[in-house]
């Protein structure tokens, strides 16, 4: 490791150490008698919101309550309802699902739960299929960076951020407990049962335990269709069963400075169908996934002008794949994967002035990774993440800057490794509200990024390229925003609309070469678009009111690499000119009736735009009927959801069926 890293990584320990020397302002007395007055305790449980209208940066959102009265089934399916989010769902129930935001790939996006970012060094997406909705209290995507200056250097330096904010505990009628008991069945087998205990331990602690289990046998049926050939299929070996826990221990000390303690762990094992294959129907691929990571975050307001937020994380992952099959010597081939990573962060913010407000974020991150493949070099890397950021907000105008510099040493226990590297990445984003009796605002954001060659990337046997250098991409955006509350016909109403430019260049993809494939630097994108979005309340009667929202994305993402070649200037595979989606629900003293439809247009599964590579589009709708019942102390939550109304088969990638029309039956039982 080189000396500028180590110095970097002691830094961001010592400023995590430092900052908890910072002592409180003196608190000052009532100007009149001179007295300090004690008021009684609250206990705030619910997240702040981001603001969609007012931010500078593109942010959408998304309730508990939208995610239940929808009938939305997983992540994937939430994610997708985002403007600018790409999902590829490698289908079934327990298939690979993962978000790039504006088709930037999937390493440049991160994900955040509640507050901290999740990682995957192995393979640099994260499967957000993995995270149940049921503990949900808000999703939110940020494209850019999110509006909160305590976020870690992490968040910083990605290029977007979809946020997970599980639920705090509250409580009603002055009780110390709450539980709650779910279970729900559905189509192709599918059986999930859950359990939430939360605790009261005093006034200041609170504790929330969930746990879960899913199976299914997810082998749905399909159409195949062969030139004239029309023939029904099922899927095969798509079988899943998992657990899933996790319990957060919640501490408010007295100086009103907040700890939050997570544990989680996953477990599954799950076929692994694969693509459909002409007169081979049969898969006997299996993986197991195993996710284990504790995580803590703490939050002291030394005063109006301090703050600071700190955070650790130890994450552990483990998967082995198995295939059987003659072919192989013993009759199946496995591999064995292990990653570990430490990771620790400060971020303390200053406003000098009332107008000013400046932050500094710096994390330390260790990585590693260990598998069965032969000449695995064992490889560690060591990360320094430095964010400085500084906002200005007076008037009609609000202007953010932020540089964040990246610094990384790698060694490994046999061969060579890649050079220290760091860079620097700035961005800047800005608000202005013309007319201060209007909430219109116009936006504009840069915001440099990149991402690191992941160890698949620089040490995969024989794939790997450990010459590989960062991915580079621009974002550019442009936007206008606009709300309105107490109209004639709508209790509220907003519409966002955005144009963004992004410029990826060193991209890194698999490439062939004489005798394999092999990752290489080979890759310019440059990608277009328009991100439209509508919400709007309307009172239909006095106990009756209708939500809808909707979004449309228009985007042109073409492949600038090399000028000869024949799929130059071609749209990016999986990448759809129009795509969009619409909801309403009817909020009733009787029933609550959620529709959702979600459109794709049509796409490439190859890198040339021909018909034989083209896939068709889709458009999926899902509709939901629930109602909840008071039973003394208790309440039942009854809910019925049809997905895929129309059964229409559809790929989201090419030769992976997705499933038709199924249906969800969930009971909710709390007290």
């Amino acid at each position: 490791m080189s000396g500028r890293t180590k110095v970097l990584l002691v830094c961001a320990v010592s400023l995590g150490a430092s900052i908890l020397r910072l002592s409180a302002q003196e608190v000052g007395g009532d100007t009149i008698t001179g007295k300090v007055h004690q008021i009684e305790k609250v206990t705030v449980t619910a997240r702040r919101s981001p603001n969609k209208v007012t931010s500078a940066v593109p942010i959408q959102t998304m309730s508990r309550q939208d995610i239940s009265q929808l009938g939305i089934q997983n992540m994937a399916d939430a994610v997708r309802r985002f403007a600018g989010a790409n999902v590829k769902d490698y289908g079934g129930i327990g298939g690979l699902k993962t978000v790039s935001i504006r088709n930037m790939g999937a390493a440049h996006t991160a994900v955040s739960y509640d507050g901290v970012a999740v990682s995957n060094c192995q393979a640099g997406q994260i499967d957000i299929g993995r995270f149940s909705l049921d503990n949900v209290s808000m999703l939110s995507l940020a494209i850019g960076q999110s509006e909160d200056l305590l976020q870690s250097a992490r968040l910083y330096a990605s290029a977007g951020v979809l946020g997970i904010e599980t639920e705090k505990p509250h409580f009603d009628d002055g009780r110390n407990a709450a539980f709650q008991a779910r279970v729900r069945g559905g189509s192709f087998g599918m059986v999930s049962p859950s359990l939430r205990w939360w605790q009261k331990l005093g006034c200041r602690t609170r504790v929330a335990v969930d746990a879960g289990y899913m199976r299914a046998d997810g082998n749905y049926p399909f159409t195949l269709v062969n030139g004239k050939y029309v023939t029904e299929e099922k899927r095969n070996n798509s079988g899943i069963y998992s657990w899933q826990g996790e319990a957060t221990f919640y501490h408010t000390f007295k100086d009103d400075s907040e700890l939050d303690v997570k544990g989680y762990y996953f477990y599954s094992r799950r076929g692994l169908p694969g693509a459909v294959t002409l007169y081979n129907p049969l898969s006997d691929e299996t993986l197991w996934d195993e996710n284990t990571f504790v995580q803590a975050r703490y939050r002291k307001h030394f005063s109006p002008r301090w703050s600071l937020q700190a955070q650790a994380k130890y994450n552990h992952g483990w998967n082995k794949y198995k295939d059987e099959g003659k072919e192989y010597t013993d009759g199946y081939y496995r591999e064995n994967h292990r990653q570990d990573e430490y990771y620790i962060s400060a971020t303390v913010l200053y406003r000098p002035l009332e107008a000013l407000t400046l932050s500094l974020a710096q994390d330390g991150v260790i990585n590693k990774l260990r598998n069965s493949l032969p000449e695995c070099p064992f490889p560690t890397r060591y990360t320094s993440i430095s964010a400085f950021n500084a906002r200005y907000r007076q008037g009609w105008l609000t202007a953010t800057a932020s540089l964040v510099h990246t610094a990384t040493s790698e060694h490994a226990e046999k061969g060579t490794v890649p050079d220290d590297f760091h860079r620097f990445a700035p961005s800047l984003s800005v608000s202005m509200q013309p007319w201060q009796d209007e909430s219109l605002y116009f936006r504009l954001m840069y915001k440099s990024t990149f991402r690191l060659p992941t160890f698949n990337d620089l040490y995969y046997y024989r794939l790997g390229n450990r010459n590989l250098r960062p991915e580079k991409a621009d974002e550019y955006n442009v936007g206008i925003t606009w709300s309105k509350s107490g109209l004639s016909v709508f209790d509220y109403i907003s519409v966002t609309l955005d144009g963004y430019y992004n410029d990826v260049t060193d991209k890194i993809v698999a490439f062939p070469t004489t005798y394999a494939w092999k990752m290489a630097n080979y890759g310019k994108v440059h990608a277009a678009g328009v991100d439209a979005i509508l919400a709007a309340t309307v009172p239909l009667t006095e106990k009756i009111r209708l939500i809808m929202s909707g979004g449309y994305t228009w985007q042109k993402a073409i492949d600038l690499t090399d000028s000869d070649a024949k799929n130059y200037k071609d749209q990016l595979p999986y990448t759809p000119l129009h795509s969009g989606n619409a909801s309403a629900i009817v909020e009733t003293p009787w029933v609550n009736v959620g529709y959702s439809a979600v459109g794709v247009g049509k796409r490439y599964y190859l890198s040339q735009n021909i018909p034989e590579n083209e896939i068709e589009g889709y458009l999926e709708h899902t509709m939901s009927l629930s109602h909840e019942f008071a039973l003394g102390g208790c309440r039942l939550l009854l809910q019925a959801e049809i997905i895929n109304l129309t059964d229409e088969q559809y790929d989201v990638i090419k030769y992976y069926p997705m499933p038709g029309r199924s249906w969800r039956l969930t009971g909710t039982f709390k007290f």
